[in-house]
């Protein structure tokens, strides 16, 4: 197979750019998406570029094709920033070489690989409709700050108008070659727990923050293991993924903090997650008289269903069937992505996620992503851009 396809190339070029976040940042990208949009400005003047910072020096960076149809907008979003590196890579995380059938480098799955092939799209459009008017809907591609941390990048071009509650959205995060829309909602607690020091030979005189903090837990599991589950998105699901308390172990602890992830399928929401908080606390104050219980919400995104009545799974579906022969599959995305924050934020159906590789190998050591999948991805997503 050919592997010297333009989406292969930038591929390449990007994962070499180190934007890892905690770490360098973007500036890399951002730059290389600017110099991009510059070159294609050299063959089509009406191709636009608009920056916009969104953290001290973290730009999103939005490349625009006007078309002449007064039709919503077709929007490749796609995050410029990796997890960092870590240890255990056999190579240069950073190289972004070809062995065999693979590419490899951090952030070749997640998600530089899908991002080369929107931006193949885009510049097979601004070649093609370079001596006049684009014949169809505008065409845009986004590039966003910070979605590997608070997701700033989409909550600012949301905020800006980059992006319409009609627009038709789409990221290349690595999906296995699935039409992937569904996500579960992911709501965070910080809990505290206050309790009251003393010596553990006469725990009695004190009250154990370590022990009120595990009723809370045990109660919030209980309550998790009682949930229905979504026929497409299964269970909802609970974890614990910090603690910290106490101070010696001969000493009763009067203070314990623990964080809760809550990944949240329909019917339950926000309120059905907060009211479980309350129980465990109530029942650990009991447990554990002169606690005190405190909680924050530090994180609500609400959970997406997948809407196979949209504009854009149809298109893509069609696209998909004119690239592979047939349609993609559907599924649910595991984690939540940028354009589930759009979904959520602006009650958007026409989002969705479609893009080379498997999430599996992201955020790990020898992340890789077969080649074969980022020329199918490129071939579908130009197709989908004729399509419109």
């Amino acid at each position: 197979m050919e592997q010297n396809q333009l989406a292969v190339m930038l591929t390449q070029q990007m994962v070499r750019i180190d934007s890892t976040n905690p770490g360098t940042g973007e500036k890399g990208m951002e730059q290389f998406l600017l110099s991009f949009g510059q070159e294609l400005q050299n063959t089509n003047d009406r191709v636009t570029i608009r920056t916009e910072e969104v953290l001290p020096g973290r730009k999103n960076v939005m490349l625009s094709l006007p078309g002449t149809e007064e039709k919503p907008e077709l929007i490749f979003i796609c995050h410029m920033d990796t997890v960092p590196a870590g240890s255990g890579w056999e190579e240069d995380p950073f190289s972004g070489e070809i062995r065999g059938n693979r590419l490899y480098g951090r952030g070749s799955c997640d998600m530089k690989s899908g991002f080369a092939c929107a931006l193949s799209a885009f510049q097979s459009a601004a070649e093609h409709f370079r001596d006049g008017n684009m014949a169809g809907r505008t065409l845009k591609v986004i590039g966003t700050v910070d979605e590997e941390g608070n997701m700033a990048g989409a909550e600012k071009a949301i905020e800006s108008g980059w992006i319409a509650k009609d627009s038709l959205v789409l990221d290349m995060e690595p999906t296995n070659g699935e039409l992937q829309a569904a996500h579960k909602g992911r709501l965070w607690f910080e809990i505290t727990v206050e309790g009251i020091t003393a010596h553990a030979a006469t725990p009695w005189k004190g009250a154990d923050a370590i022990a009120a903090t595990a009723e809370v837990i045990s109660s919030i599991r209980k309550e998790f293991a009682r949930l229905s589950q979504h026929p497409q998105m299964g269970e909802s699901t609970v974890s614990f993924g910090r603690i910290s308390g106490g101070s010696q172990p001969y000493v009763v602890s009067e203070q314990c903090t623990v964080t809760v992830d809550m990944r949240l399928v329909p019917p339950y929401t926000k309120e059905d997650g907060e009211r479980m908080v309350k129980k465990a606390a109530e029942e650990a104050e009991k447990a554990v008289p002169k606690a005190k219980v405190a909680y924050r919400i530090t994180g609500d995104r609400p959970a997406i269903e997948m809407d196979e009545t949209s504009e854009l799974f149809g298109r893509l579906q069609d696209s998909c069937r004119k690239v592979t022969g047939r349609p993609a599959h559907t599924g649910v995305f595991p984690g939540y992505t940028d354009t589930a924050v759009i979904a959520g934020k602006l009650g958007n159906k026409n989002t969705m996620s479609y893009g080379p590789g498997d999430l599996e190998l992201a955020h790990k050591p020898q992340e890789s992503v077969p080649i074969e999948d980022i020329l199918r991805c490129e071939n579908v997503l130009k197709e989908l851009v004729r399509n419109l």
